[in-house]
């Protein structure tokens, strides 16, 4: 049993999934949760990631918003067990990918705050941590990290298939007829619209859509976000969570209503997926959908309008998208155990198929 951690680019909180697996043929997920994070921990990480670019290492508020973050993941790891009735002596490693401040692979640099010794500590369970840099030091993407455990969960189902992950960040796992795996980002998720809505409306997020829902997509400014040069770039390909802030305050967004703001953002979200088909190798029979953009119906019907094929949330074939990402990392942390490699040159580029992780134990 292996128990994998997910705080992703939305900001909202740890999810935390049990799966039984050797990080190859068995793979069977078991119970899941979502600890959300407090008002005041979101805030602090968002402001790290705003300064991330010119933030010392040894910053104090760093310091603090990494223990934060850390006790945080530590407490999901005590309520997954409890809810799971399972023994922490029954889990062989935690996945814990901490949170991600900074992205720039084309300087071969990512970075993750969490502090891994402190969590073994905290749960008495060794700790696989820094999935990323080993990948990005190779010259690869670091991202995304996923395909490899949608592959695997997709085994049984018809191919060409494409897998779309909806956080802060999108991106898409494409999985070919001979199982063949390409992927990458594919621009911007909630990531903007989150921040949109919290500014406009005050609120962390827009729940279903429906602001987005009462407003009308900017054409002229949506054409503006998609002359972005990103698109243009072939798989593999990723991207920092702030990396479109600029193009999106230079697009005229800002002169628009909250509700037309929130139909182009979402509507941005969908073209951009959209966009990735012309690099795809054969169109997919269907996208499946999982993060949580797949609740937010404006960008649902967006990419219905868009995509030329059935789009369905994962739990049509039997998944949870609520803990996709955290069982992936689970799965990632058998898979570093073993030194099986977790990334692949059709995934984040890099040269060749490229085992990570570091380990850290209890004392």
């Amino acid at each position: 049993m292996h128990l994998g951690l997910m705080s992703g680019t939305s900001l909202d909180g740890v999810d935390a999934a049990l799966v039984e697996t050797d990080g190859e043929g068995v793979a069977r997920p078991g119970a899941s949760l979502t600890l959300p994070y407090d008002a005041a921990l979101r805030s602090r990480l968002r402001g790290l990631l705003d300064r991330a670019e010119t933030l010392a290492r040894d910053d104090p508020e760093l310091a603090e918003a990494e223990r934060a973050l850390t006790d945080r993941h530590a407490e999901a790891v005590a309520a997954l067990l409890a809810r799971a009735g399972v023994a922490a002596r029954a889990v062989v490693a935690l996945g814990f990918h901490g949170q991600t401040i900074l992205h720039r692979p084309e300087r071969r640099l990512t970075w993750q705050i969490g502090d891994a010794a402190r969590l073994a500590e905290a749960t008495g369970i060794a700790v696989v941590h820094d999935f990323r840099s080993a990948d990005v030091a190779a010259g690869g993407q670091g991202a995304p990290l996923a395909p490899l455990w949608h592959a695997a969960l997709a085994g049984g189902l018809a191919r060409p298939l494409a897998v779309l992950n909806l956080g802060g960040v999108a991106n898409v796992t494409w999985i070919g007829a001979d199982g063949a795996v390409l992927a990458c980002d594919t621009g911007p998720g909630n990531g903007p619209l989150d921040d949109w809505v919290a500014g406009r409306a005050g609120v962390p997020y827009d729940e279903g859509g429906r602001i987005a829902a009462a407003g009308r997509v900017a054409v002229a400014v949506l054409a503006r976000l998609m002359a972005h040069p990103f698109f243009a770039v072939p798989p593999p390909k990723s991207l920092d969570r702030l990396d479109f802030a600029r193009a999106i305050a230079a697009s005229g967004l800002a002169a628009l209503s909250t509700a037309d703001g929130a139909a182009t953002l979402a509507a941005f979200t969908a073209a951009s997926v959209a966009a990735v088909r012309a690099h795809l190798p054969a169109p997919p029979l269907r996208w499946l959908v999982t993060g949580g953009g797949r609740h937010n119906a404006a960008i649902m019907g967006a990419l219905r309008a868009t995509l030329g094929a059935p789009v369905d949330p994962v739990e049509a074939v039997g998944w949870d998208g609520d803990a996709l990402e955290a069982q992936a990392f689970a799965y990632l942390a058998a898979r570093s155990l073993r030194g099986l490699p977790l990334s692949l040159p059709t995934t984040t580029g890099v040269s060749r198929p490229l085992p990570g992780g570091r380990l850290a134990r209890p004392e």
